[in-house]
């Protein structure tokens, strides 16, 4: 297992992914649910209860994106694709899609942040100025 002050720069490579991953956002997101929800657990140092949370909250998200997916696939075999139009209006259709799975994404990353405690959101806000990111907003850490 890596030390704590390996594993920060690979925290903000995935805090900086994960912005500009799903949309073109400044907004500084974890990430729940992706692949290396281990580094969140290890920079932040979570209590066992707080990973107990994170981890109903990933299972929470999984099942949420794969019902956005669904409903994409569905969308990529069913939507008219010969004329321009057609193709036009199947990316607004597909682009509602993929805001909802953003929104979706960052309303559980707001709920981790919620079990946060002082310490562990400053230093969200500290690895957020780092990569030149806005800390997500709408809660107070206890």
């Amino acid at each position: 297992m890596l030390p704590i002050y390996l594993k920060i720069p690979t925290l903000l490579l995935m805090i900086l992914i994960s912005g500009t991953s799903l949309a073109q956002t400044e907004d500084c997101t974890l990430g729940i649910g992706g692949k290396d929800s281990a580094t969140l657990v290890e920079v932040f140092q979570l209590s066992e209860e707080q990973i107990a949370k994170m981890d109903i909250m990933v299972q929470e998200l999984s099942i949420a994106n794969r019902l956005f997916q669904d409903e994409i696939d569905i969308l990529m075999k069913t939507h008219p694709q010969q004329t321009e139009e057609e193709l036009t209006a199947l990316a607004e259709k597909y682009k509602v899609l993929r805001d909802k799975m953003v929104i979706n994404a960052k309303s559980y990353d707001i709920q981790l942040l919620q079990l946060f405690n002082p310490k562990q959101y400053k230093l969200y806000t500290e690895l957020c100025a780092e990569v030149m990111r806005t800390p997500l907003l709408g809660f107070l850490p206890e």
